[in-house]
């Protein structure tokens, strides 16, 4: 039996910024929008750095391809990992995204699909634009994790630290594991990637910057797992293991891969021309 102790009373927030007839602006939509914008002008501050080859109209086709990989990888993702049985049954739902159910992993691969057409489209080099996109998203993570607050949903485990909140609704005082989320995931891998990619030895060799991010994002992610409260409809897949866990593995994975191959396999596109 849990004894809790002080805890944090939810603020009163208004999920709902304002509402205009029968349009209504809310703190998670604002954060998908904020990200994406902000992010597409992070980019912007990094093309000074020559290492893409892209200009700000490429950069613009770029963002647009991303918005739409992240709204369709998102939903499709949130399908097929979260609630396939559901919405087999309930194929209409699908498209219903003002329902809620995005999911970041899916929201990642559409994002990534997205970048590699446009790139590919416009004959750019796929890794770099991948290195620069990887830079800006944890900006977008870190305001969408905020506005997972506010809502708010995905909160975590019961618990008794002193900063335990008392969400509307829900028994116990609990862990505010979507600040946790934005704190590691958004504001530490951005910290992270923001010194990096000024360093040329990084920025030079395509893919390193993405694996960074990608290893950092899974450890964040894998980490705060224990304090995040799993989905109702799913549990745990098995023993203590989340389907956050399992989706972030591969990410770590992957990550690991793509930056060891750029400091042990391949030479720094800065050294190649020096020794040209």
């Amino acid at each position: 039996m849990h004894t809790f102790f002080a805890s944090i009373d939810f603020p009163d927030i208004d999920p709902v910024i304002f509402e205009l007839g029968p349009f209504a602006l809310r703190w998670y939509a604002l954060g998908y929008i904020g990200g994406i914008v902000l992010g597409w002008r992070y980019i912007y501050s990094l093309l000074k750095y020559g290492h893409t080859g892209m200009t700000k109209q490429q950069v613009d086709d770029v963002i647009v391809a991303v918005t739409f990989g992240i709204i369709l990888g998102g939903r499709l993702g949130y399908v097929l990992f979260y609630k396939p049985g559901y919405y087999f049954e309930h194929p209409e739902g699908v498209v219903k995204i003002w329902t809620g159910g995005m999911s970041f992993h899916g929201g990642l691969i559409g994002a990534s699909l997205g970048i590699i057409y446009s790139a590919w489209r416009r004959k750019l080099k796929i890794a770099p634009v991948l290195d620069v996109c990887a830079c800006a998203a944890p900006i977008g993570i870190f305001l969408v994790r905020i506005a997972n607050f506010i809502k708010p949903e995905l909160w975590g485990r019961p618990t008794d630290v002193a900063w335990g909140v008392n969400f509307p609704g829900v028994l116990h005082p609990r862990h505010p594991s979507q600040l946790y989320e934005a704190s590691l995931e958004g504001l530490m891998v951005f910290v992270v990637l923001f010194f990096l990619v000024r360093r040329p030895q990084v920025r030079n060799v395509p893919g390193r910057l993405s694996g960074f991010f990608l290893a950092g994002y899974g450890v964040s992610r894998f980490v705060v797992e224990f304090f995040r409260e799993p989905d109702a409809h799913l549990g745990f897949i098995f023993s203590f293991v989340t389907m956050g866990q399992i989706l972030s593995m591969p990410m770590i994975l992957l990550g690991i891969w793509f930056a060891w191959r750029g400091m042990g396999g391949k030479k720094s596109m800065e050294v190649q021309d020096k020794a040209r």
